[in-house]
């Protein structure tokens, strides 16, 4: 009786070094690279950038500061509980930012509110020549 002997195949490929290899590559590029700079983003702005008193003064004729612009679920936005069309926003807008330059404009989404619909508010905001303005967003509790 012969037995025929298997010939063995050859040695396997040891993934062991391609590890530490990937691991030594994964931390040289963690510690080489740059991350973004969040403060670039003119949407936000630090507390020291702000207007210098803490409370905002009111402007001329009566008018503040600090205007709030709520997004609703439905897409719509309103100032001081009253609904505005994007034509009437965008005129109240022009109109404080002629009168006070240094207005502050808070955008305060709802949850359910569109994307489209706080950009949209957003770029009325700009076209009218507020240049600051911020977006909250309030978190559940």
């Amino acid at each position: 009786m012969k037995l025929r002997q298997t010939k063995s195949r050859g040695s396997l490929i040891s993934l062991t070094p391609l590890v530490d290899v990937m691991l030594i590559l994964l931390v040289f590029f963690m510690v080489t690279s740059t991350f973004l700079d969040l403060d670039m983003i003119p949407v936000v702005q630090n507390q020291e950038q702000a207007a210098p008193s803490a409370s905002p003064a009111p402007g001329p004729a009566g008018t503040s500061r600090a205007l709030l612009i709520r997004v609703r679920a439905d897409g719509s936005a309103s100032i001081r509980g009253e609904a505005m069309s994007r034509s009437a926003l965008s005129a109240v807008l022009a109109a404080r930012a002629a009168s006070n330059p240094d207005i502050s404009v808070l955008v305060l989404p709802s949850g359910a509110a569109p994307t489209q619909a706080l950009v949209s508010v957003m770029e009325a905001a700009t076209r009218a020549g507020v240049r600051n303005l911020r977006v909250a967003r309030l978190e559940a509790r």
